[in-house]
C-alpha cells in the first residue's frame, strides 16, 4: 500500500485495504475508472462530487479524506489559518478552469458528519451543473453570487443564505466578473 498521506494516497491507501482495484471501486461509486486513477496519482484535483462518491463506496465519511491530524475534541481555527483544500477544478469532472478556492474550517475534527468552508468563488464560464448526495447552505460573506439550482437561478448578496439538497443539479459562481466569498457547510452522509 501507499505511504503517500494527501488525498490521493488517502484514497489509494482505503481502496487497497478493501482489496477493491479501481475498475471495482468505480463500479461500486459510479465514477469513472480514470477519474480515480487520476486522483489517486495526483494528476488532478480533488474535487467535491466524485470524492462524496467514492468516500460512501468506501463507507467512510468525506472528512476521513480532508482530515491531517484527528482530533476527539473541539477544532478551533484562528483568523487567516484555514487549511486550503486540494480543489481547484471543476465540482462534478475534476478538470478545467478552477472556480471555487476552499479553505477547510474543520480538518482534524474526527467523525463529523459537516464540512465547513470559506470558499473564495471566481467567475466562472462554464455552467456545468454538479450533484451529490447531502445538503449544503451557504452564507455569503463578500460580493454576490449566482446558483443555478435545477431550472432556476438564484442571484445572493452580502448577508444572504440559501439551503439546499445537493441531489439537484447545481452550480455556485460568481455573479458577474467579481470575486465572492462564501461560508458553505455541506453535508454528506457515509
Amino acid at each position: 500500500m501507499t505511504e503517500n498521506t494527501g488525498i490521493g494516497g488517502k484514497l489509494t491507501t482505503l481502496r487497497e485495504s478493501l482489496g477493491l482495484s479501481p475498475a471495482e471501486l468505480a463500479e461500486r461509486s459510479g465514477c469513472e475508472v480514470a477519474v480515480i486513477e487520476q486522483l489517486e496519482s495526483g494528476r488532478i484535483a480533488p474535487s467535491l462530487a466524485p470524492l462524496i462518491k467514492l468516500t460512501r463506496a468506501l463507507g467512510v465519511r468525506l472528512g476521513t479524506l480532508l482530515d491531517d491530524e484527528p482530533n476527539v475534541g473541539p477544532v478551533i481555527v484562528r483568523a487567516g489559518e484555514e487549511s486550503a483544500v486540494e480543489r481547484t477544478h471543476d465540482l462534478e469532472t475534476g478538470v478545467g478552469a478552477g472556480t471555487l478556492d476552499f479553505r477547510s474550517l474543520a480538518q482534524g475534527k474526527t467523525a463529523r458528519h459537516m464540512e465547513p468552508f470559506v470558499i473564495t468563488v471566481n467567475p466562472a464560464k462554464d455552467r456545468s451543473l454538479s450533484t451529490h448526495e447531502g445538503e449544503e447552505f451557504i452564507y455569503v460573506l463578500e460580493g454576490e453570487i449566482e446558483i443555478e439550482y435545477g431550472n432556476a437561478t438564484h442571484h445572493l448578496g452580502a448577508g444572504d443564505t440559501i439551503y439546499y439538497d445537493s441531489i439537484v443539479p447545481h452550480q455556485v459562481r460568481a455573479a458577474g466578473a467579481s470575486v465572492a466569498r462564501i461560508l458553505a457547510v455541506v453535508y454528506a452522509p457515509v
